[in-house]
């Protein structure tokens, strides 16, 4: 017997997993992860609105400005007001911006002490 499942069925929609196979009945299940669906109501991806300071949406790849010190656990000194940060990541998690600032490396911001750069 041959299954033929498109591109979105033979993924497992909760850890991307290639390896999804279907159990019959329109029910596919994924061996890595174990998670079963069906392929009729496969849960779409959660989209993250996130929000800068000044209420501007902010997305992937955006560049920031952070608006107040912000002492960082561990260092000696605190990230200053005016340091710019490039190329951000939107999370979903308490620290919603993930970055590399120089000078302290890869760490978590919140979204209401920054503001998008124009």
């Amino acid at each position: 017997m041959s299954f033929r499942m498109s591109d979105q069925e033979n993924h497992c929609p909760k850890c991307a997993s290639p390896y999804a196979y279907p159990l019959g009945n329109d029910i596919f299940a994924c061996p890595s992860c174990f998670f079963e669906w069906s392929s009729t109501n496969v849960p779409l991806k959660k989209t993250v609105k996130v929000l800068d300071s000044n209420g501007n949406v902010l997305h992937d790849g955006d560049s920031v400005i952070v608006i107040k010190d912000l002492p960082v656990k561990g260092a000696p000194k605190p990230v200053k007001a005016g340091t710019k940060v490039k190329n951000i990541r939107i999370t979903d998690a308490d620290h919603n911006i993930s970055c590399k600032i120089s000078g302290f490396g890869a760490m978590g911001l919140k979204s209401e002490f920054v503001k998008k750069c124009s």
